[in-house]
Formats: C-alpha cells, structure tokens, sequence
C-alpha cells in the first residue's frame, strides 16, 4: 500500500504519528510524507520518504499567525487557502507520480483532505488532539462573540472558498473541510475513557491511545516528592517560572523545571530546584508525584500513562477542553492564578490526596487496553 501523509509544522502534531509510520513502513507498506525540513530526521527515522513544504510561500511571516488561527475564522480560513494553493502544483505533481492508495493528513492539515477530494483519494484523518464533533466541540467553550465575529466574517470566507473552486477543489463551504462527520475514517490517539463523548462517535473512529515512547535518558528521584513544571514551546509568559521557583524554594521537594529557553537567567536556584531547556519528558515523568502542565495534548496523556496526575493551566481553547476532561475524570486540579501562594497550595492539594493519583491509574489502564500502532496498521491495512 502507498501511503502520503500530510501534516502541520509543529512537533506535537507530528510526534504522536511516528510509531504508526515506523509500524506502517516495517510491515511493508510505503509512505510519503509531506513535511518541514525541521522533521526530516525524525520522519525519515521512521522509515518513510519525506516530501519538503519549505520552498512553498505559506505566508506565516505574522509571528501571532498560530494565535490568530485559532481566534479568527476568517484569518484561518485565508491561511488554509493559501497554503493549499501555494503546494497545489507541487502536490498534483507528486500525487500523479505517487498514485496513492490512500492520503492521511493532520486533523487541521486541511491541503491533505482537500487533496483527497479533489483526486478522490480514500481519506484518513489522524487527529493527535480531541476528536470534535456537535457534542464534545461544547469542551472547546466557543462563546456567542466568536460566533458573531464568525458570522461577520462570512463574506471573506466565502470568497476563499471560490479560490479552491476555481483551482479544481470540489468543495462547498468551510464547514466541508474544518469537521470530519461520522463518515470519516479517522485515527484517534486518545483512548475511548478519555474522549469526551466517545459513545457519539462511529465504528470508523479508530482510539488507538497515545504514542509512548521509551525512555532514553533517566531522570534521578532526589527527594519523596517530585514536582515537575513545564508549559509547553508557547508559553509567553515566563513569570510562572519565576513564581514557581519562589514558591517552592524553601520546601523539600525536587523541581524539574523544563522552560525551552533562556535557562542562563536562573542563577539564584536553592539546591532542591533544577532548571532546563529541555529534558527527556518521558524520564521525568516517570518519577514525577505531580505535574504542572499547559494541558497539551501529549504532555497531558503522557503523564497520565504514567499515572501522574495534574496541576492544570490551559492557555488556549484546545488545551482548555483537555483540562477540563482531566478534572471530570478526577484526575487534577485547575490553576486559578500564577501567584506563588496558589501555585504551592494547589501543588500541594494535588499531592495530598490520593483520589488524583488513583484517577490518573484510571486513565492510564484505558491507555494500556488501547491496541496502539498494531491496531491503527491493521485499521488503515482493512481500508484497502
């Protein structure tokens, strides 16, 4: 089977694919995958062909672009217009070359479902965050102002659509492309326990639970208690880290700190506090007691595997409705402020009482029961 896999720049999109295309390209089947030079090493790794998108204008010089997709209908709407029109060439091309049995994209790598479309290619969507449809898109707390920006912004949306239209592309309203309905085969890397409203959700949704990788460089426990801290790679403001550094400075705990950045700047760390760029996520958390988090996708499921439960601040719509998922399933408690009193009280309410942990274990046996890369490849084999 000849595979070609789309997908966005970013590592918390990409990651979470590896262990299936490694799966995929070992049992014999080939994939292509259209990528950013800055993932070339880890996809090839994986054993499949990588495609460059870099020499294509995306027109992403807005550094807030990332931001502004999420907030703006009308904004995203132009950004997938334009990067769909930029790789139509290229990926016609490369399509007629490849002549795929099927094409897998990114859940919001919408030139792969489009280009589906338009060479009526059987689809998958691989969605490495929440599966959304009607019923669990309530977790992404859309209010009535984004609706009405929504609505106002109608005319401009439309207009991009015609782009598409007219470049071949047979689709007919924005909706066709963002929402994957029932029909659509789709590879979840969550678990059924911890979708929200997994029970809505057809038999073409395939949970195969979260990509785990091993761990590669253990991480040493040095006290009964360990803290873990990490918000991601777009955390903006970087006055949590201070406050947390003040907040458990006089205690007995061990802090972990991974920041992506700028450790030169802490120089007055007490003994108990380690500062990094970056560390091998999943030593920590395996001997982390508890886990401050921005409530990504992955970060959140791999610390539940791991059975650690969490202190949660989400900073966007997406990591908002995994936060809100781990606190019905019992699993941890949300931040209210990046105030030092609140930091070390809520930590500490984390770690006295057993219920978060024994929530966690929860999540983590659904992750364990899941039948990973082994049951998305035969998935994907039974497509075609």
């Amino acid at each position: 089977m000849k595979i070609v896999w789309f997908c966005i720049p970013a590592h918390g999109h990409t990651n979470p694919t590896l262990g299936l295309v490694k799966e995929m390209t070992e049992a014999g089947h080939k994939v292509i995958y259209f990528s950013f030079e800055q993932f070339r090493e880890k996809i090839e790794n994986a054993g499949a062909e990588f495609v460059s998108c870099d020499a294509y204008d995306f027109e992403m010089e807005d550094k807030d672009a990332g931001d502004r997709v999420g907030k703006d209908m009308a904004f995203a709407t132009e950004l997938l217009v334009k990067s769909t029109l930029a790789l139509d060439d290229m990926v016609s091309e490369k399509v007629a070359q490849i002549k795929p049995d099927l094409i897998i994209s990114d859940s919001v790598a919408y030139w792969g479902k489009l280009t589906a479309m338009k060479y009526q290619i059987p689809y998958v969507s691989s969605t490495t965050t929440f599966a959304f449809n009607d019923h669990s898109s309530k977790y992404m707390n859309h209010g009535i102002g984004e609706l009405l920006k929504m609505m106002f912004s109608m005319p401009k949306i439309n207009k991009q659509i015609k782009k598409l239209q007219e470049k071949g592309y047979p689709v007919q309203s924005i909706l066709e492309i963002v929402r994957n309905d029932n029909n659509t085969n789709t590879i979840v890397y969550t678990s059924k326990e911890f979708q929200p409203c997994a029970d809505t959700f057809s038999d073409k949704y395939c949970f195969i639970g979260p990509s785990i990788r091993p761990v590669i460089s253990p991480m040493e426990k040095t006290a009964e208690k360990t803290v873990y801290i990490s918000m991601g790679t777009v955390m903006k403001n970087k006055e949590i880290y201070r406050n947390c550094v003040e907040a458990f400075r006089n205690t007995d705990y061990q802090v972990i700190i991974s920041l992506g950045e700028n450790v030169e700047e802490y120089t007055d760390l007490p003994d108990n506090i380690k500062v990094y760029d970056s560390v091998d996520q999943m030593a920590v958390l395996s001997i982390a007691d508890v886990f401050l988090t921005h409530c990504g996708m992955n970060s959140t499921s791999e610390a539940l595997y791991y059975e650690v439960p969490l202190v949660l601040f989400p900073q966007t719509p997406e990591q908002g409705a995994v936060a809100k998922r781990v606190e019905e399933l019992g699993a941890g408690v949300r931040l209210a402020t990046t105030g030092k009193k609140d930091i070390l009280v809520t930590v500490e309410s984390v770690l006295a009482a057993e219920q978060y942990k024994l929530a966690a274990k929860e999540i983590s046996k659904g992750f364990k029961r899941c039948g990973g890369v082994k049951a998305a490849r035969e998935y994907l084999e039974g497509l075609c």
